[in-house]
């Protein structure tokens, strides 16, 4: 066991043989540190947490009562093989949240970026990739292997189903169910999930020049019109002067094991 003498560890918290405590750690009453995680600096682990496996998390991460951190894949193809839970810094991990680790199958690893904020029930399945500043609402469930890259927010009650991207700024209303990928600063919503416009707030919201807004707003359009993936061929064969455009293209072109939500033109985006 490792515990820096500068960590505050509860008398009534179980920190197992074998965990690596960093300083200024905070562990509350009535946590389970298992024996291969690995707290850096800053860390706080509330009350009543359990941290298992072998799961790394990031430093000033804090973590609410109640959440279940590294404990085995929710998937009955695990077979008790070795895989890893990364968390990375800053993030708020509230109450009831679950968070599992990879699969042999899926890489071996989950991995959770920097600056997130994971609401109370919110669940990272097996081999999950989530970027930095992502918010995941309250209940919000993230199926295995999926993709979540940076900026996106999905809202509370929804679903995103397993193997599925979703491109970075993009934002997904409460209660929707997305079966499919989702292009960058998309801004989806419904029970079956549909493209409903562009992510205009988030955009704005982190400074995006107008004339990007504006290309953005065009290749909406165009996507709205005909073959979904040959569109976005053909104009990323074309060449755009935008880097957020080209950044749409290069999602949709890229690798993927789902097919793509496609915009609703006729439910614009104004």
């Amino acid at each position: 066991m490792a515990i820096d003498p500068q960590a505050v560890i509860h008398p009534a918290a179980v920190v197992e043989e074998g965990a690596v405590i960093g300083a200024g750690c905070r562990i509350g009453p009535f946590c389970h540190v298992g024996p291969e995680v690995v707290l850096a600096d800053g860390v706080e682990l509330k009350s009543h947490v359990v941290v298992a496996g072998a799961t790394e998390i990031g430093t000033e991460t804090v973590i609410f009562p109640f959440a279940s951190i590294g404990q085995i894949p929710q998937d009955l193809k695990f077979k008790g093989e070795k895989t890893r839970l990364v968390i990375g810094a800053r993030n708020r991990i509230r109450e009831y949240v679950t968070m599992n680790p990879g699969t042999e199958g899926g890489g071996g690893i989950t991995r959770v970026g920097d600056d997130g904020l994971f609401m109370s029930s919110s669940h990272v399945a097996h081999d999950v990739q989530i970027g930095d500043r992502v918010i995941l609402v309250n209940s919000v469930a993230i199926a295995g292997h999926c993709h979540i890259e940076d900026d996106v927010i999905v809202g509370g009650l929804s679903g995103v189903h397993q193997w599925v991207r979703i491109g970075r700024g993009a934002i997904i209303g409460a209660l929707s169910m997305v079966t499919s990928d989702v292009i960058p600063h998309a801004l989806v919503a419904g029970p079956r999930a549909e493209i409903e416009g562009l992510n205009l707030v988030g955009l704005k919201r982190h400074g995006v020049a107008r004339t990007d807004i504006a290309a953005l707003r065009e290749l909406y359009q165009a996507l709205s019109d005909g073959n979904f993936r040959e569109q976005a061929r053909k104009l990323h064969e074309a060449g755009a002067d935008s880097a957020y455009v080209n950044e749409v293209l290069e999602f949709i072109l890229g690798p993927s094991d789902r097919s793509f939500l496609t915009p609703r033109v006729h439910r614009d985006h104004k």
